[in-house]
């Protein structure tokens, strides 16, 4: 049997499971100006991604068989799922050319089971930004974009991207920037200047980014001027050079950040000299919150960051203010738990274990202590080493390689049944969710 048949024959069967009318409209290749498809197919119906998205209909699914694919592909229209049929063989390449990998800007749309490398910007990006010039530059936010106007420009509402490989792409691997409503989920990302998967500028995000592993970048997982709803959860950040940020500034709107849940996560060894150089010279931290705000960190397992496992610092004239960080498992860093000299009253820290803090005596007060037993145990800083303002001393950041050469990572876990599976628009999400669920890692329970 042929490779063409295998393929018509799997293709039947996600077609019962769609529906019995869910094929109907399929054109063939060639087919121009056909009734938009329920169904299109890669390389089958057409031999380009972006042919195939313009051609299904919202709320339908394209199927793509492996191949790789040297294209930039934009998702404008609603609920469409662009899945591949093998995570690692389908892969968008941008050979250091192009900006954008994917680029979604159409309500409840999914990208899945498939990768996307070698961009000059971003591997799989989610905006409200429909600009067009600004898009075709990789310019969706950040510091080569001026604050969004969020009225011309209103969040995307309902994303997701699932079993997603993002690596060697030049600012973020999966990105997601004024859009609400979504989830991130079960995907990698590594070899990225920026950032492996960032959340920028949304309120309330109503979004969860879960289950994915982060490493070889120079941040792992970034959040700046998103609040609100956010919840970062069971998710892997090791071997960057920061494994979590969580910002506010003035090159986006919406700041302060505020109001995000990091729970069950483990953010360990992020000290990786073999990662592209940025992070603002950041280097050896585990969490750092830079002016965050309300933001409660707790069960995750924070170790093995020279630096420090957790820093508060007030930046650009925000206060890092009402932050929790409490119940998490905070040992073998540089320095444990660091607040800045300077910062505001109003943060607090239980619960810990750690052994060394910056002040000595960090701040707990009563509604920190909810649910937990203890005050901070914090050992005399004695042998510290600290700059002038009396801050623990920086560990001095390695030279970098660039985003181009980090090596490629290993194949990923496939989608499950990526043939048979009924499309999932992202409608209606995050749903229900359970920080609480998320355990410290290594812990009975743990997620």
């Amino acid at each position: 049997m042929s490779r063409r048949t295998i393929a018509q024959g799997l293709i039947v069967a996600v077609c019962l499971l769609t529906g019995a009318t869910a094929c109907a409209g399929a054109s063939p290749r060639g087919s121009g100006g056909a009734a938009p498809a329920s169904v299109v197919r890669v390389p089958q119906d057409t031999d380009s991604l972006q042919d195939a998205v313009d051609r299904v209909g919202e709320g339908g699914l394209v199927l793509v068989s492996p191949g790789v694919y040297r294209e930039s592909v934009t998702v404008s229209k609603a609920r469409v799922v662009l899945r591949g049929l093998d995570r690692s063989r389908v892969v968008v390449d941008g050979e250091f050319e192009r900006a954008n990998g994917i680029t979604v800007t159409g309500a409840g749309s999914v990208v899945e089971n498939l990768t996307v490398r070698n961009h000059l910007a971003n591997g799989v990006l989610f905006t409200g930004v429909t600009d067009e010039s600004a898009l075709r530059a990789g310019r969706a936010g950040g510091s080569a974009y001026d604050p969004l106007d969020t009225v011309k420009f209103p969040p995307l509402k309902g994303f997701r991207a699932s079993y997603v490989t993002a690596y060697n792409n030049a600012l973020y691997g999966i990105y997601a920037f004024d859009a609400r409503s979504g989830i991130i989920e079960r995907s990698y990302a590594s070899g990225h200047a920026d950032s492996g998967i960032y959340v920028g500028q949304c309120r309330p995000c109503d979004t969860v980014v879960r289950h994915n592993t982060v490493e070889h970048n120079a941040v792992g997982l970034e959040v700046t001027n998103a609040s609100e709803r956010l919840y970062l959860l069971g998710n892997r950040a090791s071997r960057n050079r920061v494994g979590l940020t969580l910002n506010s500034n003035d090159l986006e709107a919406l700041g302060p950040q505020r109001g995000a849940i990091v729970a069950g996560n483990t953010l360990t060894d992020n000290n990786d000299d073999a990662s592209p150089e940025q992070a603002d010279g950041g280097f050896g931290i585990g969490v750092g919150a830079g002016g965050g705000r309300a933001n409660v960190i707790e069960r995750n397992l924070i170790s093995g960051n020279k630096a420090a496992g957790v820093l508060l610092s007030d930046v650009q004239g925000y206060p890092a203010r009402a932050n929790t960080v409490r119940a998490n498992r905070v040992t073998a860093n540089g320095t444990d738990l660091v607040l800045a000299t300077g910062t505001p009253a109003g943060n607090c820290f239980t619960g810990n274990g750690e052994s060394l803090t910056s002040p000595a005596r960090l701040p707990r007060e009563t509604r920190c202590a909810k649910g937990t037993r203890g005050a901070v145990r914090a050992e005399p800083d004695t042998g510290l080493v600290r700059d002038p303002l009396g801050h623990p001393a920086p560990v001095q950041a390695p030279p970098g390689l660039s985003f181009q050469d980090v090596p490629p990572p290993p194949s990923q876990q496939q989608m499950p049944a990526a043939t048979t599976t009924r499309p999932h628009p992202a409608v209606g999400l995050p749903g229900k969710v359970a920080p609480g669920e998320f355990r410290l890692p290594g812990t009975k329970g743990a997620l």
